[in-house]
């Protein structure tokens, strides 16, 4: 089953911007969306800020158990191979 994490910043534009995370088998897709966009947007390699706020939610639901040890070590190995590029 599916994992979805969603989060909303503020750009600095004043606009709204979207971010979806969702780990099927074991990959993670980020993808997002403005709220003056229509259509969203699918990263192959996610930005930097993105994954530090996924990595930054995932350890706080990890604390509330809201989500799984194996997510937090998913989520580093992400950054880790990203960074490793």
């Amino acid at each position: 089953m599916p994992r979805q994490h969603v989060w909303t910043t503020r750009e600095d534009d004043g606009c709204k911007r979207e971010v979806r995370a969702t780990r099927f088998a074991g990959e993670w897709k980020l993808q997002a969306k403005r709220s003056d966009a229509t259509e969203w947007t699918y990263y192959d390699r996610p930005l930097d800020d993105d994954l530090a706020a996924l990595q930054d939610l995932i350890e706080r639901k990890y604390r509330r158990r809201r989500a799984t040890a194996d997510d937090v070590t998913a989520v580093a190995k992400l950054i880790r191979e990203q960074n490793s590029d």
